[in-house]
């Protein structure tokens, strides 16, 4: 490109730009999404673009249709350009005959909405800075208008979706948040067909709460009892209850409202974020891993109480000094109960070895989190009878 069709990518036009697109988002319909994102690129002297989401089973990077948007075959996030930058979170660039194809991770929070790609003739500083400016804004649009249209949930959903499966990735937060002194990265599986598992965590102030519960039986069953639990455990953090009076709470909730045959197993972590002192209540749950300098150094085995619903004593509450680095893995009894190709059952020792395995790799927690639940999927026979969920809490001090 000569210099005088160069585009112009310097400070103040590409501000004027952003705030273009910033000025028009409050009102964007959803579907329009991809039209604004080609004609700023477009702008920028790029083309190609794409805006590739995750599905829900965490294997697969699915194009986004849309007016002006490249479409294709949804790309594998374990063995493509787009999948890497999905990952690490990093740009990615890969020079062409036809110019130089960059992959920039949609980030909203840490977490991974997925990745847009676009095509340049050349990829200077300037071009770098607007592409991620740019991919940061098109990530916020994502999340924003997530909760308004079906779009996002057709492109994503890759197989038929369980009822109960609907109502528990409705009651989810992010799978991941990544700050500067906490990450917390969760999956949940099988993705279509999770019934009675969940996990939900809130930053408030300096003070990380996190849950993981496991309701009793299948289906749909499962997933109401799940509902109520969450439903329970958020009000109570809302109202700034500690961990024992919590629990009590989210007894009584499932005590009154499906009597002594229902239960549901939990883990409650608060985690001062500025300290590493972390606190928690075992309700039937198998005790979380701690991994420190990855690898796993012991169980957090400590004294434990009823399942939620059962009418248990006000429970113990157990502490630990995290260390910088830090990271605390929770899991259902499904990971460890399900029996792999041959009979055997998995166990935590098979757990723990994959564990560190894959911490030795010294990754990120989000990509140590899905690979783990995906290692553990194949070394199942790539299915489970019971929900199979992970949940990882790392301090960054």
């Amino acid at each position: 490109m000569t210099p005088e069709r160069r585009p112009d990518r310097s400070e103040s036009f590409g501000e004027a730009l952003l705030g273009e697109v910033l000025d028009r988002a409050h009102e964007l319909p959803p579907h329009l999404i991809a039209p604004l994102v080609t004609a700023v690129v477009a702008r920028l002297g790029g083309r190609h673009p794409q805006v590739l989401l995750q599905d829900y089973g965490q294997l697969l990077l699915v194009p986004l249709t849309g007016e002006g948007l490249t479409h294709g075959e949804p790309q594998t996030i374990d063995d493509s350009a787009a999948g890497r930058c999905f990952l690490d979170a990093v740009p990615i660039e890969l020079p062409g005959t036809d110019g130089v194809r960059i992959h920039l991770p949609l980030l909203d929070g840490g977490d991974q909405v997925g990745v847009m790609s676009v095509t340049l003739d050349g990829v200077d500083d300037d071009a770098r800075r607007l592409l991620l400016r740019l991919s940061g804004l098109v990530a916020d649009l994502l999340v924003t208008k997530h909760g308004y249209s079906d779009l996002f949930f057709g492109v994503r959903r890759r197989e038929p979706m369980s009822v109960a499966a609907e109502i528990q990735w409705s009651l989810l937060p992010p799978l991941a948040m990544i700050m500067p002194r906490v990450a917390v990265a969760g999956i949940l599986e099988p993705a279509y067909d999770v019934a009675g598992d969940s996990f939900d965590y809130a930053l408030n102030g300096d003070i990380l709460h996190v849950v993981m519960i496991d309701a009793m039986g299948h289906g749909l069953n499962a997933a109401t009892l799940a509902t109520v639990a969450i439903g329970a455990y958020r009000h109570a953090r809302r109202l700034g209850t500690g961990l024992s009076a919590t629990y009590a709470f989210m007894d009584r909730a499932v005590a009154q409202q499906f009597g002594p045959e229902h239960f549901v197993t939990a883990q409650m972590i608060q985690l001062d974020t500025t300290t590493g002192r972390m606190r928690w209540v075992n309700a039937g749950h198998p005790p979380p891993i701690l991994v420190r300098d990855h690898r796993v150094v012991r169980r957090l085995v400590a004294p434990t109480t009823l399942p939620v619903g059962l009418g248990g004593p006000e429970p113990p509450v157990s502490g630990l000094g995290l260390e910088h680095g830090d990271r605390v893995l929770c899991f259902t009894d499904g990971l460890i109960e399900e029996h792999e190709r041959g009979g055997e059952e998995f166990g935590e020792n098979q757990l723990i070895d994959h564990v560190n395995r894959l911490e030795a790799a010294g990754r990120g927690i989000r990509a140590v989190t899905r690979s783990l639940s995906h290692t553990l999927k194949r070394a199942r026979g790539g299915h489970t009878t019971d929900d199979a969920t992970l949940l990882m809490v790392e301090w960054r001090g």
